[in-house]
Order: structure tokens, then C-alpha cells, then sequence
């Protein structure tokens, strides 16, 4: 998808691809990952589109062998996991196939009181061998768009020119 985004025209050589961030994971050779896919409007368009398209076929099973077996082979896993729900279970998941995670950092608004997956805090997750017994895993209470640039701009940011000079 990355890929197609940077091929759309450009007449005005404004490179409008250069905000997205599949053209960008598709650049570096990041992989992306959606585990609900075909979910909400997307598989609504997908269901409508086999009809004149018999043979289309999305594999969702590719996609959960790929991330469990880049978490399988990895040297070191972390997780960094805004919000919760499907994508927050499949990343865990994943780790759960290599004996969990060496790192592991959880934000969301979300508490372990209303038995959602997102309010799972990190010491579940390590009951389950998704995150190492080692491990000192974090769980922010904080709404995603505000405090995680915060976060990236205090860590990257704040010392860019400086990485620049060295």
C-alpha cells in the first residue's frame, strides 16, 4: 500500500505521500500489521468488491504467521502498545510465542475494572508469559494523542541537532 501511495501523481510536486505512514513503513521495509483488517468499513468494501472480483482472497492467516514468527526469531521483543483491544491481544500474543516480551510499555485510558483487554494491566499480561517474568513492564494512564508525542519529543526529539553533530 505504501508503495502505491508514493506512485500517485504529483503535478504539483507537493509529494503528498511523504505524510503517510505507510509510505514510510513501505520506504524502511516496516512491516504493518492489522489485525482487524476486516473490520467497519474496509471488509464492507472488501465483501462488495468480490462480486465482480470472485477470486480475491485477503489472508488474514498470513499476517499471524509473520508477526508471531518476527517475535519467535527476535533477539530482544518489545511492545509499545497504544490503546488496546485486537491489536493489543495479537502483539501479546505474539510475544506469548517466544516467552514473552523483554520489554513492554502499555498506554491507554483504559482499567483493569472494566474486564476490557486494553485495561489489562502488565503483571496479566505476564501471568500469561506474554511479557518476561524479568521484565519491568510499564502501563501509562494517558490519553495516546497527547502524551505519546510528549513522550517521543522528550526522548528523540530534544536531542536531534545534537545526534546530528556526533
Amino acid at each position: 500500500m505504501g508503495e502505491r501511495i508514493g506512485q500517485i501523481p504529483d503535478p504539483e510536486g507537493t509529494k503528498p505521500w511523504e505524510n503517510s505512514t505507510y509510505y514510510w513503513c513501505w520506504k524502511n521495509n516496516i512491516p504493518v500489521f492489522c489485525p482487524a483488517f476486516t473490520d467497519g468499513a474496509l471488509g464492507d468494501v472488501l465483501y462488495f468488491y468480490t462480486y465482480n472480483n470472485p477470486g480475491f482472497i485477503v489472508d488474514l492467516v498470513q499476517d499471524i504467521k509473520r508477526i508471531n514468527d518476527i517475535a519467535v526469531h527476535a533477539k530482544k521483543s518489545g511492545m509499545l502498545i497504544l490503546g488496546g483491544g485486537v491489536i493489543k491481544h495479537h502483539i501479546c500474543n505474539a510475544n506469548l510465542m517466544r516467552n514473552g516480551a523483554d520489554y513492554s510499555v502499555f498506554m491507554n485510558t483504559a482499567t483493569e475494572v472494566d474486564g476490557s483487554d486494553a485495561g489489562a494491566r502488565p503483571d496479566e499480561a505476564k501471568s500469561w508469559g506474554k511479557i518476561k517474568m524479568e521484565a519491568d513492564p510499564v502501563k501509562v494512564y494517558a490519553e495516546n494523542t497527547l502524551v505519546f508525542p510528549i513522550l517521543v519529543a522528550e526522548t528523540f526529539a530534544r536531542n536531534f541537532e545534537l545526534a546530528k553533530r556526533v
